[in-house]
């Protein structure tokens, strides 16, 4: 708002000032803007500002002249005025008119991130311009207005056909600034939607859509639809989405559904998905499933996610996830899930298993990414993970369950700053020993007491007592100093421990 504001006021002295593109449609009385919404909304927020202004400042005529040009309009049937710009969504539609008609004191209205923006663009605005009229109010408010009445101007395209002006408005906004994949779909399915359907279409994307964070929604909601789409077509690229759904992009042996396909798919997904990222929501997910979605939130895994939507419907959906949990840990511990390979077979897995409504395609079709368990003890026991997998193999050994509980703080035993009294740890030891599982620990303190860092004396002394319930350090009272060969040895015995877990019980 503040760069908006800046680039306005700097031009007031030009002879004129282009907003760019604006697209609409022609559909009766009424036209809609495809494009330009954010444009159209903040110069009548400052119409609004510069009409409040002239009225407090006696100058009836040109309020008069800003509320004709710029805010309301006339049936002349009638009499009756009515606002010349309203928003789609009723509640922010609420709150833009109450902006309007109580000069920007919207008591009692919406409350959602939209509306929220909306009072705090116009309180922006309005004390921008109050400050700008200190020196000069009647001159300054005569060159405003002037300035929005004759020198402010846009380049639009009017089409009575909306799916004709909402490609132009995917052309455009693709060839120019970034748009997101959200904005493009949105547009495009009310593109192919009826003009009487419209507005329900509208409602049901707004109803799916803010079930995501406003914080990075776009993302979030986008990567939604794109596993929904994997679970009937496959996968997808996150580049690849909009021009496939959008039939831009021909993949052989696929067929994108259908804008009314689409919206009944995130529907009947949405409330198992909602599940997936946050548990503790209520849905229709089982208790063993909610443990398993929270155990691959923990370790950050989302390239799973449409075999889980797959999954959600079979008898046998809660035996499938423990083998996609155990396989994601294996994986992990072994290889990686990063891969675009990974990620290509894994959706295919989740529309087969769509398909069939059986989840053992995991067995079979995923079978060279199952790691033996010689394999994983070997990589578990010497592998450097990050702070999140070791955290919850920890824990997973400590309750003995695959789908662990929160307890417990890691820590590492050995760490590169403040170590010079732990024996004889080299550089070139220390970097390849600090991040393996061998050399770490749960305990219910969240921070390291200064004297365990001192000495490995300090540290069984000052951190032994206070370890997470069930995790035994017992064998380390008898080890003397914490060296390379100490730290192999024990990431050797928890190695052993989580393959008798992670492989004992397969399905």
């Amino acid at each position: 708002m503040s760069e908006f504001w800046s680039d306005l006021s700097g031009s007031l002295e030009q002879d004129a000032y282009f907003l760019g593109l604006v697209i609409l449609t022609d559909e009766g009385d009424v036209r809609h803007v495809v494009d330009g919404q954010q444009r159209i909304i903040t110069l009548t927020l400052l119409a609004m500002a510069l009409y409040i202004e002239a009225v407090d400042r006696g100058r009836a005529a040109l309020a008069e002249r800003i509320q004709a040009e710029f805010l309301q309009t006339i049936d002349y049937s009638t009499d009756e005025t009515h606002s010349r710009v309203k928003l789609s969504d009723p509640v922010d539609n609420e709150t833009f008119q109450a902006i309007l008609i109580n000069k920007g004191t919207p008591n009692g209205v919406g409350d959602g991130e939209v509306s929220k923006r909306l009072i705090a663009a116009f309180n922006y605005i309005r004390n921008a311009l109050r400050h700008d009229l200190r020196g000069d109010p009647f001159k300054r408010l005569g060159k405003w207005t002037e300035f929005l009445n004759k020198k402010v101007y846009f380049a639009v395209f009017v089409h009575p056909d909306a799916a004709t002006a909402y490609q132009v408005f995917e052309v455009i906004n693709t060839r120019g600034r970034d748009l997101t994949t959200a904005d493009l779909l949105k547009n495009y399915i009310l593109s192919q939607t009826s003009p009487p359907n419209r507005e329900d279409r509208y409602q049901q994307w707004q109803s799916i859509s803010r079930v995501f964070p406003p914080e990075g929604s776009n993302n979030t909601f986008v990567q939604y639809i794109r596993h929904v789409v994997t679970v009937g077509c496959g996968h997808v690229l996150p580049k690849n989405l909009f021009k496939f759904l959008a039939q831009r992009q021909l993949v052989q042996g696929r067929t994108p559904p259908n804008p009314d396909q689409l919206m009944a798919e995130l529907e009947k997904f949405l409330p198992v998905y909602q599940q997936i990222i946050e548990p503790e929501t209520s849905g229709p997910a089982s208790d063993f499933a909610l443990r398993v979605f929270d155990s691959l939130n923990h370790l950050g895994v989302m390239t799973v996610r449409p075999i889980l939507l797959a999954m959600k419907e079979l008898e046998d959906g809660d035996a499938g996830m423990e083998f996609l949990l155990r396989l994601v840990v294996r994986r992990i511990v072994v290889g990686n899930l990063g891969t675009g390979n990974v990620e290509r077979r894994m959706g295919d897995v989740a529309k087969k298993i769509a398909e069939t409504n059986n989840w053992r395609h995991l067995q079979t079709d995923l079978r060279d990414l199952n790691p033996s368990r010689d394999e994983f003890v070997n990589q578990l026991s010497r592998r450097s993970f990050n702070k999140g997998t070791l955290t919850f193999v920890r824990r997973s050994l400590i309750e003995n369950s695959i789908c662990p509980s929160d307890q417990g703080i890691l820590h590492f035993i050995w760490q590169r700053k403040g170590m010079e009294h732990w024996g004889e740890i080299s550089e070139e030891e220390g970097s390849f020993w600090a991040a393996t599982i061998g050399n770490t620990f749960l305990s219910d303190l969240k921070r390291r007491p200064d004297d365990a860092t001192r000495s490995w004396e300090g540290f069984k002394s000052s951190m032994i007592n206070d370890t997470a319930h069930g995790e035994d350090l017992t064998a380390f009272l008898d080890v003397h100093e914490w060296r390379p060969e100490v730290i192999q040895h024990f990431g050797e015995v928890a190695a052993e421990r989580a393959a008798k877990l992670w492989y004992g019980s397969d399905v």
